[in-house]
């Protein structure tokens, strides 16, 4: 699965590890290392995926990943500091797909990579096709395209695939880790990265996030999906 990854890194020896990795991969690699350009680079041409640094010059990570989320759909994987979890949540807040903690594996996140691109592209949903409906909100899987009444409802990636498998079992209760593993594949990792996704999802599907009538949370627990059109 070959991809164009735009690489914004300030630090030439990380850049050239990352981009080294990836090329192994057979992906297509740009390194930038400051935020303006590797903003204007991945608006004027836009990447496959971009793995961007939280600490940059110019702008930092989340400023960027921000302001491309407002114009692009492109997957975002951020690059954090050891500790610095309120950025890491502030960075899923605005749209990032995914976060690598530094230091880290190279393989590891190639492999990373490779996980936001098959769900990106649908390749990784075994239930690839069909169109999911409750009330006003449809999930059409095959178009990857949500629709609240007549209109239409931007996602990332995630929390498409997150959406679609709470809806597809709807009134099953599933804990953090659980859906961690059943939705990103992950076997470990930071269950925030579910809270925060199902807070996004809510504040766009929901008429009224602070009280959800869709997904519920179910104390002790997680999260489950309540249909509004009951049979």
């Amino acid at each position: 699965m070959s991809a164009r990854i735009l690489v914004v890194e300030d630090d030439p020896t990380v850049a050239e590890v990352v981009a080294r990795y990836l090329e192994r991969d057979g992906h297509l690699v740009e390194c930038v290392g400051d935020g303006a350009e590797g903003l204007r680079r991945a608006l004027h041409s836009p990447p496959d995926l971009l793995v961007l640094d939280l600490m940059l010059p110019s702008l930092d990570g989340l400023q960027v990943c921000r302001r491309l989320r407002e114009h692009r759909p492109v997957p975002v994987i951020m690059l954090t500091a050891l500790g610095e979890e309120i950025d890491r949540v502030a960075g899923l807040e605005i749209g990032a797909d995914d976060y690598v903690t530094k230091p880290f594996s190279p393989r590891e996140l190639a492999l990373r990579v490779q996980s936001v691109l098959r769900r990106a592209r649908g390749a990784s949903r075994p239930e690839g096709t069909g169109v999911l409906r409750d009330g006003d909100l449809t999930v059409d899987v095959g178009a990857h395209e949500v629709r609240l009444g007549a209109e239409a409802v931007t996602l990332t990636a995630r929390e498409f695939d997150l959406l679609a498998h709470l809806m597809r079992n709807p009134r099953q209760a599933f804990s953090r880790s659980a859906l961690l593993e059943q939705v990103w594949g992950w076997s470990f990792g930071d269950s925030s990265t579910v809270t925060v996704h199902v807070r996004r999802l809510r504040e766009k599907i929901e008429a009224d996030p602070t009280v959800p009538r869709r997904i519920v949370t179910v104390w002790g627990v997680g999260y489950r999906y309540e249909p509004l059109d009951r049979p």
